[in-house]
């Protein structure tokens, strides 16, 4: 007999609230307040939900023993396996001494750090977003970042921030894809509408995320690059999204943020060389020599191969072909369709699905994997050396990868159980106001689930109901949901735990969460001001 979801187990449904966020305050709590490791955080928080869930909201311990197995499963594969290649493939480049030819050559185009960081943790980031998602970006950035010599907080909070105007097409537009899967609204529609709200965050996220490097008076210095590199990018996601669809929007983006910002340092550079203080001038001392052609391309050429692979194995047609020859699909025991979603969360009560895929073949990380296997021997390493490098990647991140698994498990304990709803229930009773927090649930969701796509399905049906409750276009709110969960990216465990694994142990997670909590926070309300404009102010712009 299925479990049924019940989202108001301690009388009215803000109170049910307040007890569901229980879990959320312990681990931030923990993280930001106490300065615990961030392990110990997360199977702290994971305790606690666990609880909750079966103190509070009822769930038979089974279930919610299955469920926190589930997540700590879907943690490990595919977002560890994710997490631990692409750290291996910047440890191939620093242990051949390529990543020491990368920086002189980034230096070369721009010896400013501003405009470093404008390259790779918005630009290079979002193209990272587009073709994999799930950690991928941040964990490349951030430590892309640190190989150039940013300290490992300022990498990691970069490398979040700059991560979220993508995500809402991250994994070519899989967020979208499953919000329209699970409200029925036209894809097409969900696109455009998405594609009306990002674009202005796009071209505000770089100007942001050089204020938090250097302050305004250093985003003032290097505003033409700044605006451009946003422009071309919104530009492109505006396009894409309405006249083609969610599938390409962060690949272009990317391509014609990379592409205009090179064009622009070809011309323009900043009138005063910002670097971090007591850093040495090293660009300009005579004795530093420029990378030949050729040294130049073969630094580049282990980045290359992943943004290709990576690309490829993002295609649907060759994730089926892999597919096709190895998936394990498992329905989790005593989980699998053993819980029932309600109204209003649901049309009907609808059984939640729990099937784990191995798609080993398939996965991003295999393709992060092969891209460093490759570059690994292309750079002259014998298959003894490099795995052994593996070995020593691997012993590196794991009390990280026994994080992100607790993190998951949290999250899909509270999905499973209904908690999380709970909190999102309190959020769409605001009635007329509901445009501006219609955002703030994607972002709870995202926070909560460290997905745009899961949180797209936990709480896609529900905007789409709050909204025709209220009057307002459901396209405008389920819309909302995944804009506003954009934001959410920067303080999910997930994101938070792989920025702290890319840099090496070098930020914990406590920092990290700590800076990047405000910019997140601030950041959702700006959304949630647009989305309240475009329902009662410029409703012509819903498609």
């Amino acid at each position: 007999m299925p479990w049924q979801q019940v989202y108001a187990p301690v009388g009215s449904v803000f109170a049910s609230a307040a007890v569901a966020a229980i879990p959320v305050i312990l681990l931030l709590g923990c993280l930001g307040v106490l300065r615990m490791s961030a392990h110990r955080a997360a199977l702290l928080g994971l305790l606690g939900a666990w609880l909750v869930a079966v103190l509070a909201f009822g769930m038979p311990v089974p279930l919610a023993l299955a469920a926190a197995g589930y997540g700590a499963a879907f943690g490990l594969f595919p977002i560890g396996w994710i997490v631990l290649n692409a750290i291996f493939l910047y440890d191939i480049t620093v242990a051949t001494g390529q990543f020491e030819v990368l920086k002189r050559t980034i230096a070369d185009l721009a010896a400013d750090r501003r405009v470093q960081a404008l390259l790779i943790a918005f630009s290079f980031g979002a193209f990272m977003e587009g073709a994999a998602g799930f950690g991928t970006p941040v964990a490349i950035s951030a430590a892309m970042l640190i190989g150039l010599g940013f300290a490992p907080l300022q990498a990691a909070v970069l490398a979040l921030i700059g991560n979220t105007a993508p995500v809402a097409f991250g994994a070519l537009g899989t967020p979208l894809i499953a919000l329209n899967a699970v409200t029925g609204l036209p894809l097409h529609d969900l696109s455009a509408m998405v594609g009306r709200q990002l674009p202005f965050f796009a071209v505000l996220v770089p100007f942001w995320m050089i204020a938090v490097l250097s302050g305004l008076g250093g985003m003032r210095e290097v505003w033409p690059a700044c605006l451009v590199a946003g422009a071309s990018f919104g530009l492109a996601q505006l396009l894409i999204s309405n006249l083609h669809g969610p599938w390409l929007v962060d690949i272009a983006g990317a391509v014609a943020s990379l592409a205009s910002l090179v064009v622009l340092l070809r011309v323009w550079q900043p009138a005063r060389v910002w670097r971090f203080p007591g850093e040495a001038a090293a660009p300009d001392e005579p004795a530093r020599r420029r990378p030949s052609a050729r040294e130049a391309r073969l630094a580049w050429m282990p980045w290359a191969l992943l943004s290709a692979i990576v690309f490829a194995w993002g295609v649907p047609g060759v994730k089926r072909a892999l597919d096709g020859v190895f998936v394990l699909k498992v329905p989790v025991p005593l989980l699998h369709q053993a819980v029932l979603r309600m109204p209003p969360v649901a049309p009907a009560p609808e059984p939640e699905a729990a099937i784990f895929s191995f798609n080993l073949l398939s996965a991003a990380g295999t393709g992060i994997l092969l891209s460093a296997l490759l570059a690994g021997l292309l750079l002259g390493l014998r298959p003894v050396p490099l795995l052994r490098l593996y070995g020593r990647t691997l012993l590196r991140v794991r009390l990280s990868l026994v994080t992100i698994s607790a993190m998951l498990a949290l999250g899909f304990t509270t999905r499973y159980s209904g908690s999380d709803t709970s909190m999102g229930l309190a959020l769409a009773s605001t009635g007329v106001l509901f445009p501006f927090f219609s955002p703030l649930l994607g972002w709870l969701g995202v926070a909560l689930t460290g997905s745009d796509t899961s949180s797209n399905v936990l709480f896609g049906n529900l905007q789409k109901v709050s909204g025709e409750q209220i009057g307002v276009s459901p396209v405008l709110t389920a819309a909302a949901n995944s804009s506003g969960g954009v934001m959410g990216k920067m303080i999910d465990a997930q994101s938070i735990v792989v920025a702290s694994v890319a840099t090496g142990a070098g930020a914990s997670a406590s920092s990290i969460l700590r800076s990047v909590f405000p910019h997140s926070l601030a950041l959702a309300a700006l959304v949630g001001v647009l989305v309240f404009l475009q329902a009662y102010v410029f409703p012509g712009v819903v498609p």
